[in-house]
């Protein structure tokens, strides 16, 4: 389960990059957020998920391989979908490289898995643990907060291959900060106006058939064949009830989102459909709740040194 210290690292490791400074390891973060919560700092109140009506709700995928779901469970690769042709392409997305100015050497860091591919005012919550080496597929997203509070998708990146998550945390919020194609790159300037959330998934299992899921429990990932060409995509858990969709309205947005052109009473016509379902809980934070997390944070390392 995704937890406010992974939303906070993803906070640094953006603020550091883009401030040009070193940030704190998930460790760190960890040890620093279950000091501050139970000593009764600051406690964070959720920050919110994205409601029904906030735009773009969409996430993409990385990795390096055609997204057909197998039998055996196992959690293969798919090709990046925002930048793949047709055959594997999401509509929602702009054909583009990853920018060798931006996550390229951003990323320089991380483990190759991730930096080479490109696809929320706290309440008291349960304190982390310290770091393991946990591995999971995640989704890291960006959203913007207006003045008036409502938000905007910034970038969603993820990846079904499981990743420890210390890096595989940082090199998804700086992909999904600067690699989205959708949008142009994450600046300085907009960060005091950023939430983020992260999403660990779970639980993959192939559907019996396309209407074999749970709204608000499960995310689904798709293949399909139309005209000859191979399709996919992904929602997570919470899109079909932010938005307000049926099963059915889900499943045809997806395929829409994968690239396929039908219409909405025909998609039971294309080839070989094959529907995963996976589950995961998404946390997110503000990064007004980071900061005053982050300022108390450099209070107790100066008393600290102090002492």
């Amino acid at each position: 389960m995704a937890t406010v210290a992974h939303c906070l690292y993803c906070f640094e490791a953006l603020a550091a990059n883009l401030e040009k400074h070193e940030s704190l390891s998930l460790t760190q973060v960890q040890d620093w957020w279950s000091r501050y919560n139970s000593r009764g700092g600051e406690v964070l109140q959720s920050g919110g998920d994205l409601e029904e009506g906030d735009e773009n709700p969409l996430e993409e995928v990385d990795s390096d391989e055609e997204p057909v779901p197998r039998s055996d469970l196992r959690l293969p690769s798919i090709s990046r979908l925002q930048n793949a042709s047709p055959s594997t392409a999401s509509t929602s997305s702009t054909p583009s490289s990853l920018s060798t100015t931006s996550s390229q050497a951003a990323l320089s860091n991380t483990s190759k898995s991730s930096s080479n591919s490109s696809f929320f005012s706290f309440s008291r919550r349960s304190v982390s643990s310290p770091a393991r080496k946990e591995e999971h597929p995640l989704f890291v997203t960006w959203n913007t907060i207006s003045s008036r509070g409502h938000k905007s998708l910034r970038g969603c990146i993820g990846t079904f291959d499981p990743l420890e998550l210390s890096s595989g945390l940082r090199s998804y919020a700086l992909t999904a900060a600067f690699d989205d194609t959708r949008f142009s790159p994450i600046s300085l300037s907009e960060l005091p106006s950023l939430s983020t959330s992260v999403t660990l998934l779970t639980a993959f299992t192939p559907a019996s058939d396309p209407l074999d899921w749970t709204l608000g429990t499960h995310g689904l990932r798709i293949s399909f064949t139309h005209h000859g060409k191979r399709y996919g995509a992904t929602y997570l858990p919470d899109v079909a009830v932010e938005q307000g969709w049926t099963k059915e309205e889900t499943l045809v947005s997806l395929m829409r989102k994968a690239g396929w052109g039908g219409r909405s009473g025909e998609w039971k016509k294309v080839g070989d459909l094959r529907v995963v379902r996976y589950q995961g809980k998404k946390e997110s934070v503000e990064y007004k709740e980071w900061r005053e997390w982050r300022e108390w944070v450099e209070r107790e390392e100066k008393r600290e040194a102090e002492v």
